[in-house]
């Protein structure tokens, strides 16, 4: 079997298991978007691959890259983010899973995304990819979602994790990076994303969505698939 035969197998195994996945997101959820057939909408437009500038959690090199889009104020990031931290904790101490995040408020839905959107890329601004990941984290932990953080929180937990609070908060007040979100936001949207979160597994050159806040038994199975395919 040559490599294209054996990379098929395990992608269209991949694909149908996000199906499923998209399937039973969709059912749960309640924001009323239609879907047709079953069908997870597609990668419209390939998204980039791993840049120097992004958030990245373990191995950048890593052979499976899951590429996600949050809304910080969404219920199902918050829930997703947890999720994360456990396919990463199983797989990235060894390199083979990492996480990216990028970002895509939704600000219909949660009016205040955006500007926390711009606290984490303050935080990672003031102390580098570790503060991004302590900020973003502890920023989860605390709101109670749909739009309900206080914004005096913000600053709050820029001290709490080590930084300036007086540099965070100017740095928040400048907007400085009010154009690095909505690009990802962007490049999000021209995806295919329609609701938050929306995730995409980068793997030997192929971009797999994972629509929702899939459990952690499904993202195993199919980083499991993808790694079977590459030792075979």
């Amino acid at each position: 079997m040559d490599t294209m035969q054996k990379m098929a197998v395990p992608l269209a195994i991949v694909i149908a298991g996000g199906l499923i996945a998209v399937a039973l997101y969709f059912s749960n959820r309640n924001n009323g978007a239609p879907i047709v057939d079953n069908q997870p909408a597609p990668v419209a437009e390939k998204i980039r691959g791993i840049q120097k500038n992004d958030h990245v959690r373990g191995n950048p090199n890593a052979p499976v890259v899951i590429v996600e889009f949050s809304d910080t104020e969404c219920p199902f990031c918050k829930q997703f983010h947890n999720t994360l931290k456990q396919v990463t904790a199983n797989y990235g101490t060894d390199g083979k899973v990492a996480w990216v995040y990028r970002h895509f408020p939704l600000p219909q839905l949660h009016p205040k995304a955006s500007h926390e959107a711009e606290a984490l890329e303050c935080a990672n601004d003031l102390g580098g990819n570790d503060a991004f990941w302590k900020y973003t984290d502890r920023l989860y932990e605390v709101t109670p979602s749909n739009n309900g953080l206080d914004p005096a929180q913000l600053p709050a937990i820029a001290q709490e994790v080590g930084l300036d609070k007086t540099a965070f908060t100017k740095c928040l007040d400048s907007g400085k990076y009010k154009a690095r979100v909505d690009k990802d936001a962007a490049e999000a949207a021209a995806a295919g994303g329609q609701g938050t979160p929306h995730s995409i597994i980068l793997y030997a050159g192929e971009q797999v969505p994972i629509e929702g806040a899939q459990p952690f038994e499904v993202l195993k199975n199919m980083v499991d698939t993808l790694l079977a395919g590459k030792k075979s």
